[in-house]
């Protein structure tokens, strides 16, 4: 993509309304744009970072056995009535009334619709279990919402419902869903900790929050420092086998957010060396809430002895425009974001220090195409502007690899390629410095 032809929005300064750094640097480098408090347009930057962190997700979910499907945004009060949560949500619900005066909601979230499809659909112990979810635009209307995607009051989430016979069977699901998340998370190049937390309105008594540690964070939590070693599983991973020594493995050192925290079991447990205090930013959290919503739904299906019963229920999110704001939270410097490979928005910023030279435009011409053959996304400064303004440019952008191409290191056939994250510089051929990106990015 050349940038010439490309819409990317920065500002010089940083904006009087961003209080964290994700914020003010996703305004800088031209990734969104604010349309009133707490909604954004996503511009094409800012979109395909967000598209390949929903890819990511749904490749997780799919390899864990989750089925996808896609419910409306808008609900029927009465599907919320049914399950007792209408009048309980509270004020962040947005209610509606159609031009036939029925009432309807902008969903937050999506147990109630789940299940009613789930009864529909479902009546025998036989198609169990079943987890089905979706990646879909929610809004809860926040009194107060700041720091930017952090919390937004529109916003693009992945909910996951899972259905099983009974507890048993619904706890290994809830295994599954968070295999399956600290598999996700990884693999976007941070690191959440798992964390007993508070199960809220989607109730229930079993839950755990994902968090990114970070002092922008809105929770504070407690954990044990070797939580932060842990291996993560595999993409071999057998999600039919047995899961719970995986879980056992990270659920067994002390990890809870603020609400759940018992301080003198942390004392007791933990010793002063491997203690952390901090705060964190929740990215996802995974619920086992049994039958609160398939028994007032009466969302049966027949068992093996004949006989009709009420599922047992899971409910498992992760804020996918809301990773934004984490990862760069995670991942900034002085300059601006650190992507990390996976979720940039290109794999390589080119260069041109001298666009007026044919022989510049040619060679920084050549080596996009070279990386976009290869499956790589490469943005291409062939704009007119100074070096200085350029690289100020890839920098706050935080792209992965820069490429840069000019007069004096084409006069002995290399260029320049400098790792964002490193400062690492390199003089190659062009052909060579394509090389080194395709075979760290397959390693």
């Amino acid at each position: 993509m050349r940038l010439s032809r490309y819409l990317l929005p920065t500002l010089k300064e940083n904006p009087a309304e961003a209080q964290i750094a994700s914020h003010r640097l996703m305004l800088r480098a031209g990734l969104i744009r604010q349309e009133a408090a707490g909604i954004y347009s996503w511009l094409p930057a800012g979109l395909r970072t967000l598209r390949k962190i929903e890819a990511i997700v749904r490749e997780e979910m799919n390899r864990a056995g989750a089925l996808e499907l896609l419910m409306p945004t808008l609900q029927l009060a009465d599907l919320w009535r049914e399950s007792g949560r209408y009048d309980a949500y509270g004020p962040e619900m947005l209610r509606i009334r159609d031009r036939h005066e029925r009432e309807l909601l902008y969903g937050p979230t999506n147990e109630d619709m789940v299940t009613a499809i789930f009864r529909a659909n479902v009546k025998s112990y036989r198609a169990l279990p079943l987890n089905l979810y979706h990646v879909q635009w929610k809004f809860r209307d926040e009194q107060r919402p700041r720091f930017g995607v952090m919390r937004g009051r529109e916003f693009l989430m992945k909910d996951a419902y899972s259905f099983d016979l009974d507890e048993a069977t619904a706890r290994r699901s809830y295994q599954r869903m968070f295999v399956a998340y600290l598999r996700t998370f990884a693999r976007m190049g941070i690191r959440a900790i798992p964390m007993r937390a508070e199960t809220g309105p989607i109730g229930g008594d079993l839950s755990h929050e994902f968090l990114v540690l970070a002092q922008t964070g809105e929770s504070a939590v407690y954990c044990d420092k070797a939580v932060l070693d842990l291996p993560i599983p595999g993409a071999g991973v057998d999600y039919d086998g047995d899961l719970d020594p995986i879980v056992q493995q990270w659920t067994a050192p002390y990890a809870a957010t603020e609400d759940v925290h018992d301080f003198e079991r942390f004392e007791r447990e933990v010793p002063a060396e491997r203690r952390v205090q901090t705060r964190g930013i929740e990215v996802g959290q995974v619920f086992y809430f049994g039958t609160k919503y398939s028994a007032p739904m009466k969302a049966l299906v027949t068992g093996p002895d004949g006989s009709d019963k009420p599922i047992h229920g899971g409910s498992y999110g992760i804020g996918v425009s809301r990773l934004l704001g984490a990862i760069i939270e995670a991942g900034h410097d002085d300059a601006g974001i650190v992507w990390p490979d996976a979720v940039a928005p290109f794999n390589v910023g080119i260069v041109d220090l001298d666009p007026g030279d044919a022989q510049v435009g040619e060679v920084g011409a050549g080596i996009q195409n070279a990386l976009e053959a290869l499956g790589l996304d490469a943005l291409h400064d062939d704009t007119d502007e100074r070096a200085g303004v350029k690289f100020a440019r890839m920098d706050l952008l935080g792209l992965p690899w820069q490429l840069i191409v000019g007069r004096r290191g084409l006069g002995e056939g290399t260029v320049e390629l400098k790792r964002r994250a490193t400062g690492e510089r390199l003089s190659l051929a062009p052909h060579d410095a394509v090389a080194h990106i395709a075979n760290h990015l397959s390693s």
